[in-house]
């Protein structure tokens, strides 16, 4: 199964496709933690990747691209996989295309201000990356992972200075892959706030019924 996650930044997208991981045997490839990696190791690729995400703006396609390209050919997403933030706009669905088919797109509608609330209440563990929300997924003890007690940190880009201009970068380039993926029939939108178990009841009986197709 190789699906695609759609939602502006903070509606859930990672949420969901950490719960789908165990059940399909299948990889997340996030182009969000590629970047971030690529950044953190100071690579070509990564500096130049910097300006852009510091400023709230959409990474340029040909960088997204390349790490993109790169992951999904690696053995762990023979089976299939998970696209976490990319593509991002139609012309990078169009290059997605030409190397991976898509079976399903999910799209999750949340409103800007429950957006912006979850994204400055959002933390992320520095060692395994593993998210937590200090309203609705606190961690056990303030301040440090349950999974690995790694130190948490609020991301630059979850600060509301940065929110609102990547919420207009979304709604401007990233919108229309709604209408794309709806005109090729594989596209499915939810609503990201009805709470995740029965989120994850009605994603998993979509992909029960795109399997059986």
């Amino acid at each position: 199964m190789r699906i695609v996650m759609l939602g502006p930044p903070g509606a859930g997208k990672g949420t969901v496709a950490q719960k789908l991981i165990d059940d399909h045997r299948i990889p997340q490839v996030s182009t969000g933690d590629l970047l971030r990696a690529a950044v953190e190791e100071g690579t070509e690729l990564g500096r130049e990747a910097k300006r852009f995400m510091d400023a709230g703006e959409l990474v340029p396609d040909d960088i997204v691209i390349e790490l993109v390209r790169a992951r999904l050919a690696q053995d762990d997403c023979a089976r299939g996989f998970i696209l976490d933030g990319f593509p991002r706009t139609p012309a990078q669905a169009d290059v997605v295309a030409a190397f991976a088919r898509i079976d399903l797109v999910i799209n999750l509608d949340v409103p800007d201000e429950v957006l912006i609330e979850r994204l400055e209440a959002r933390r992320t563990c520095r060692s395994c990356r593993a998210i937590y929300n200090l309203k609705n997924i606190p961690p056990k003890v303030e301040g440090r992972c349950d999974r690995c007690g790694g130190e948490l940190y609020q991301r630059g880009d979850d600060r509301r200075e940065v929110i609102v201009p990547r919420l207009e970068t979304y709604r401007r380039q990233t919108l229309p892959l709604v209408e794309y993926y709806s005109a090729a029939g594989i596209l499915k939108t939810l609503d990201g706030d009805m709470g995740i178990e029965r989120l994850m009841r009605e994603v998993d009986g979509i992909i029960a019924s795109v399997e059986a197709s």
